[in-house]
């Protein structure tokens, strides 16, 4: 007899994240789940995000990490709502996590929720959180083979940012071959290369998210 104990947790997390999606259906809130490695520019993305949409649509961040809210902090500085989550040391967020976030904002006033998971490539493919959509970034300095060591990832993702597009002339990175890998294991996935520091290439990104927006909040 084979007892899989990582069953019942993500039944009961899907649970979860189906009352969560409900809910924010309900109030006509997108919510949008950024993964992503340490170091690889969530949160300079998150600020050129917002910096772009914030005219457009009522933002408010959802901050994952293992410790401290700095992350959060930086959110607050411009005005913006923002709801610490910290694991303790769990490598991802859960549908559980992001329920309780979700009572401490005001759901009628918001358009888009951006989250900011835990900076991890494995651990978050698995957890749906009630999200509209799970986009993956990824910075140039990390290399182009992450497709072939982290390949779930790329799967579960509608959209995959490419950030630091601005390093390119310092690292080796093949944007045609990163460019192929990511549609052998996800043809349906677009590619946006940006630089969240020059903001070169954020118009398209920015773009693509606000008709998805728009799509729900209409």
């Amino acid at each position: 007899m084979e007892i899989k104990l990582s069953e019942p947790i993500l039944e009961y997390n899907d649970r979860l994240a189906e009352e969560n999606r409900a809910l924010l259906a309900e109030k006509k809130v997108y919510m949008l789940d950024l993964m992503a490695s340490p170091g690889a520019g969530k949160t300079s993305t998150i600020l050129a995000t917002i910096d772009a949409l914030r005219e457009q649509f009522s933002i408010a961040v959802i901050e994952g990490d293992i410790a401290s809210d700095v992350d959060a902090q930086k959110i607050k500085a411009i005005g913006l709502p923002a709801v610490q989550i910290n694991t303790g040391g769990g490598c991802h967020l859960e549908a559980a996590m992001i329920a309780r976030a979700l009572e401490a904002l005001d759901l009628d006033g918001l358009d888009l929720i951006i989250v900011e998971n835990v900076g991890n490539l494995v651990c978050p493919t698995d957890f749906d959180l009630g999200e509209n959509a799970k986009v993956m970034i990824l910075s140039v300095p990390e290399g182009d083979d992450k497709t072939l060591k982290y390949p779930g990832i790329f799967e579960v993702s509608q959209a995959v940012v490419l950030n630091k597009i601005d390093t390119l002339p310092v690292f080796n990175f093949d944007c045609r071959r990163f460019e192929d890998s990511v549609q052998a294991l996800n043809h349906r996935a677009p590619i946006f290369p940006i630089s969240a520091l020059t903001k070169e290439g954020l118009d398209s990104w920015t773009s693509w998210l606000a008709k998805e927006v728009s799509g729900v909040v209409g």
